[in-house]
Formats: C-alpha cells, sequence, structure tokens
C-alpha cells in the first residue's frame, strides 16, 4: 500500500538516518526558538554550536551538511546573524573554498603517481613502526610546503586505493576486473573477513598518523595551514621569517609528536599498532606486480608528468606564486592537459569528493557568523588580555586550544589575531611582546586542535570522507585515537610558548 503523503515526508526526512537521529535534530529546531525566547541570544548562540558539534559527531549516521545546515537556516531567520554575515565569512574565507575546489581535484588527477610512490613504499618496509613513522613523517613534511587539506586528500586517495584492491579479490573478484563497489561487503568471502578487519586497523592507523603529522608541519610553515597565511599576513612576515619565529616552538613539538608515533606503534594503545595481514601484503604485491607489467609507454609517460607538476605544485606553494586554489586549477589544467582528459565526464569525477565538504564548509561559516554577531568568545578573548604580560602567551595558546577543539581554528586565529593587532597598533603592547602572543596564537590553534575533528578542518574533511566509512573511523573513534597526539603536543607547545620564546 501507498504511504500517505505526510507518512512520505516523516520518512524522506534525512533519509536512511536512524529514526533516533531524526527525533533528535527535530528537536533541536523546536527547542531554540525557545531558548532564544527564554534565554537570550548569547545562550541560544552557544546551544546551537552544541547541536551543530552533535551532527559533525554523528557524521556517519547522516552527512553534517543537511542537518548542520537546518540549524544555520534557522539561526539566519532567528536573527542570530544575518545572511550578510555569512556571505562576508564566506568570502573572507575565500581561498579556503578554492583550496577545497580546485587543489584538491588536482591531487585526484596525480592519484597514480601516488598510488604508485606509497604502493612502493608499503609494500618494501615491513616494519609497522618505521612505516608509521614515514607515513607521519611524510604528513608534517609535504605539510609544510602544501596545505594540510591537500595533504589529506593525498592519504585518503592512497587509502582508498589500498582498500579497493584487497576488497575486490576479498569479494571473489579478479584483480583486473572493473566496476567494483568497495563499499559493499555482502560478497566478501569468509576467510577474508577477519583479514580485512585487520587491514582496517592498519590503514586507520596509518591515515591517523598522516593526519597528525599534517599538524605537525603545517604549523611551521604560512602554507601549512589556511589561518597561517592570515597571520603572516598581519604580522608582516615572509615564508623563512614565520619559519623562524614558529622554530622554538614547534621544532620541539615536531621531535616529540614523531616520538609519540613510534611509542604508540611500538606499546600498540589507543587503536594503534595493527599489522598489516600478509595475505593482504600478498594481493596488495600482486596488483603492483600487475600494474607494472601491462604499464604502457603512455602510463609511463603520465607519470612523469605527474611527477613534474607534483614539483611545480611545490614549488608554487613554496613561494606563493598565487593563492593556493589557483595554483591547484593550474595543476588542473596542466595534468589534464598533458595526459590527455579532456572528456568533461573525466574531470567531473575529481570534485566528487571535494564539493560536498565546500558546501559543508559554507554552512559551517554560518555558525561562524553566530559566533561573531553574538560575540560568543569575547568574554574569553577580554579575560586573557587583561592578564599580566608574562602570562598571556601561555594564556592565548590554552584559550586558542581549547577554542579551536570545538569550533574552527581558521576562525579563532582570525578573531585573535584581529584583537592583538588592534591593541599593538594602540600602543598597549610592544612589537616584541605582540610577536610571542602571534606564535601562541598560531601554535595554540593548530596543535591542541588536533583533540577532535571540529578543530581541523583536515581532519574534519578526512571524517566526512569516502574512506572514513570504509575503515571505520568514526568521529569518537577519532578523538580516542587523537588523544595522545594532543596530550604530547598541547604540553610541549604550551611549554615552548612560556620557557622557550
Amino acid at each position: 500500500m501507498q504511504p500517505t503523503l505526510p507518512q512520505a515526508l516523516k520518512k524522506n526526512f534525512l533519509g536512511n538516518s536512524p529514526d533516533w537521529y531524526q527525533k533528535a535534530i527535530i528537536a533541536f529546531l523546536i527547542l531554540n526558538p525557545l531558548a532564544l525566547w527564554a534565554f537570550g541570544p548569547f545562550v541560544t548562540g552557544w546551544l546551537i554550536i552544541g547541536e551543530f558539534i552533535f551532527t559533525l559527531a554523528m557524521a556517519l549516521k547522516c552527512y553534517p551538511l543537511q542537518p548542520g545546515g537546518l540549524l544555520a537556516i534557522e539561526a539566519v531567520l532567528m536573527g542570530l546573524a544575518s545572511p550578510d554575515a555569512v556571505y562576508n565569512e564566506a568570502v573572507s574565507n575565500f581561498q579556503v573554498i578554492l583550496l577545497l575546489m580546485f587543489m584538491v581535484a588536482g591531487i585526484y588527477f596525480m592519484r597514480d603517481m601516488l598510488l604508485f610512490v606509497f604502493t612502493k613504499i608499503l609494500l618494501s618496509v615491513k616494519s609497522k613502526i618505521v612505516l608509521s613513522f614515514l607515513f607521519c613523517f611524510a604528513g608534517a613534511f609535504l605539510s609544510a610546503f602544501l596545505d594540510a587539506l591537500t595533504v589529506t586528500a593525498v592519504l585518503i586517495t592512497i587509502s582508498v586505493g589500498f582498500y579497493s584492491v584487497y576488497h575486490k579479490v576479498a569479494s571473489g573478484k579478479n584483480i583486473v576486473d572493473e566496476g567494483h563497489d568497495h563499499s559493499d561487503d555482502q560478497h566478501l568471502g569468509n576467510s577474508h573477513r577477519d583479514n580485512l578487519e585487520q587491514f582496517r586497523a592498519f590503514l586507520r592507523s596509518l591515515i591517523m598518523h598522516g593526519a597528525v603529522g599534517t599538524a605537525l608541519g603545517g604549523v611551521t610553515t604560512l602554507v601549512g595551514e589556511p589561518q597561517n597565511l592570515l597571520i603572516a599576513e598581519k604580522a608582516g612576515w615572509n615564508f623563512i621569517e614565520f619559519f623562524l619565529h614558529m622554530a622554538p616552538v614547534t621544532m620541539p613539538v615536531l621531535v616529540f609528536g614523531l616520538l609519540t608515533c613510534v611509542l604508540l606503534e611500538k606499546f600498540k594503545v589507543f587503536g594503534y599498532g595493527g599489522a598489516l595481514p600478509e595475505d593482504v601484503r600478498v594481493i596488495l604485491q600482486e596488483s603492483s606486480d600487475h600494474d607494472a607489467a601491462r604499464r604502457t609507454q603512455s602510463d609511463k609517460a603520465a607519470l612523469i608528468v605527474q611527477s613534474v607538476v607534483a614539483l611545480i605544485l611545490v614549488m608554487g606553494l613554496a613561494f606563493h606564486w598565487a593563492a593556493v586554489g589557483l595554483i591547484g586549477l593550474m595543476v588542473i589544467v596542466l595534468l589534464t592537459a598533458f595526459n590527455g582528459i579532456t572528456e568533461e565526464h573525466r574531470i567531473g569525477h575529481a570534485f566528487e569528493e571535494a564539493l560536498p565538504f565546500t558546501a559543508l564548509l559554507v554552512v559551517f561559516f554560518a555558525i561562524v557568523a553566530v559566533i561573531h554577531e553574538q560575540h560568543l568568545f569575547s568574554p574569553v578573548i577580554n579575560a586573557v588580555l587583561a592578564m599580566p604580560e608574562s602570562a598571556q602567551p601561555g594564556m592565548f595558546f590554552l584559550a586558542n586550544g581549547v577554542l579551536s577543539m570545538i569550533s574552527d581554528n581558521v576562525f579563532v586565529a582570525t578573531v585573535y589575531i584581529n584583537e592583538v593587532t588592534a591593541v599593538l597598533n594602540a600602543g598597549d603592547i610592544s612589537r616584541a611582546h605582540y610577536d610571542k602572543l602571534v606564535i601562541a596564537i598560531n601554535t595554540g590553534t593548530n596543535l591542541p586542535s588536533v583533540a577532535t575533528p571540529n578543530g581541523q578542518a583536515a581532519f574534519l574533511f578526512l571524517l566526512t570522507s569516502a574512506l572514513a566509512p570504509l575503515i571505520r573511523l568514526s568521529y569518537m573513534r577519532m578523538v580516542i585515537m587523537a588523544l595522545p597526539y594532543t596530550i604530547v603536543l598541547t604540553i610541549v607547545g604550551l611549554y615552548g610558548v612560556v620557557y622557550l620564546l
């Protein structure tokens, strides 16, 4: 029997998400206007932040764009933020939007070269500790010249590649078969299920080491994170000056971060230590050998082009030839032009991964507009600026860190650097003290924020990517796996800000 129209509307609301989740979102939407009437905009603003974080935490139950978007629309309708404020937030972060639109898509056209390089590393390095160290260090090194989102896109691409190869064979197909759906476990052979679970654990640990590595490297240079560009612009620092100012804090953090990676693998705690099953290694080796055997001269030429363009990409970002997103667009043009990819539908696939997240980020800017318009962070900022100068760098680091865990580190850095620059321009602090506060703001927004996917855009991108459900990487699992890194990076970073500047 056909459902009635009200039944159909109820069934369609948030699609296949759990019934309890749908009811929770409806409850939020009803509660918020009541809270505004009873408690005012300040309390309601914080309530909406908590609800939005809930939608991010439940990303595997329902993509946050829809429920988060409903909360953002309601916030605007209630007058907590104006449409112009949302637009201004998006415009002020346009470089990040360009980055997601074009740089992540550009990496898509490098996937053959990246898979080739990382497959060689994976198959040649037998020690999980060494392999994890290499992934973490590679994430840090690449993020110092690329941005963290780009490097995370690389890690996602290679991990999906590894997973799809084994899943295809585990589902009873041959390596050469095309069109396999690696998200469907129905056809898995019983003998492969245990290996697949071990392989998921193996990939989870590698991807988390690499993702944390992007934070370790991203904090060191002005191109590593989106907010670093803004901070460097306000401080008047170029690439080298930014690196040298940050080095007293970021270099010890890098060393202890890499040491943490080694210890986590050695003692197999917090979800780390999963080894690559030998059966999986054999299949990945067979796939690599098969790809090598059928690699034509055209394929080899494509790998060379991708390698050359990767070098151009690093040079362009290191010397900041243009906005990061525009360099990504250049990468797309070069790789498609010189590798013969001229059909629109082939190019379109490159944007499938990034554009949903781009839309989600714009929704996030609506929540940021609420924070800005209702001055939700003002009490914290004013309290820190009222403290003695000697205590301010450490408190800025901690305040930035806590706020970045629950909000967007780009927004937090923007608010703090503008406030501190205004104080400098007013003549209330010296340039030397200002430099210390700038370092505290940059490190504070970049290091403790690894605690949650909310704080790091790269972490949120990973959580909402196609890879996360494949390897069973949920919000809470990310929080647990990031916890030891959060503790170490926060302690070492705080020590550096207080005692080494």
